[in-house]
């Protein structure tokens, strides 16, 4: 093989390996986009049927929208809490704990949407107590979760601003010396120029002598 052929054979292995990243890359791309979409267009099919609906079932549906508004909310101060860059702390604990949330959340949906198929109404009434008991339950998880997203985001916030504006307060300080300084030598030069004796001309003066 010749040092030309090696080059070759080099090139088209990076080559191959570009165009499978990129395809990868694709496929991820558009399998979350439609992931997204179906996720949205489930959470407005789940509305939509829980407005229609009447009886055991309306209420049912209804928790399962209060079960879905409480994960996106979770999920929502979690990724918020991963764009703010910290990753040590009770901030980093946060995924994982979400995470089993999201999973017990996920179970519950699951009960929920078996109880929908329940055609008896003394069953769903007996049922539906305890579904909406674990459902307060994942809500108030997940407020504990946003609360403590929103205190250490509005702490290192209050940090920030508070430095920041130690920073203003020196800079305004020393601009406001800095123009008192040029004020008092503007002052000083007008002292000067006023004070100092006029020149006459020797010219003048001799041509003016008797």
């Amino acid at each position: 093989m010749t040092g030309i052929e090696a080059i070759l054979i080099g090139l088209g292995t990076i080559v191959l390996l570009s165009i499978a990243v990129m395809v990868t890359f694709v496929l991820v791309v558009r399998a979350l986009v439609r992931r997204i979409r179906r996720s949205r267009v489930g959470a407005t099919a789940l509305r939509a049927r829980a407005r229609v609906s009447h009886g055991p079932q309306r209420t049912v549906l209804a928790l399962r929208v209060r079960l879905d508004d409480a994960l996106r909310s979770g999920a929502a101060a979690v990724d918020l809490a991963g764009e703010s860059g910290g990753s040590g702390g009770a901030r980093g604990e946060l995924p994982r704990l979400f995470r089993r949330i999201s999973d017990e959340g996920g179970v519950l949906d699951l009960q929920l949407r078996l109880m929908e198929s329940e055609t008896s109404t003394a069953v769903l009434a007996e049922e539906i107590p305890a579904a909406r008991r674990r459902v307060d339950q994942v809500e108030a998880l997940v407020r504990r979760v946003r609360d403590a997203v929103a205190s250490d985001l509005s702490g290192t916030t209050d940090d920030a601003l508070s430095m920041l504006g130690s920073d203003v307060d020196r800079e305004v300080a020393a601009l406001q010396a800095g123009i008192e300084e040029l004020q008092a030598l503007n002052r000083r030069d007008g002292r000067v120029a006023v004070t100092r004796p006029p020149t006459t001309s020797t010219v003048r003066d001799e041509g003016n002598r008797p």
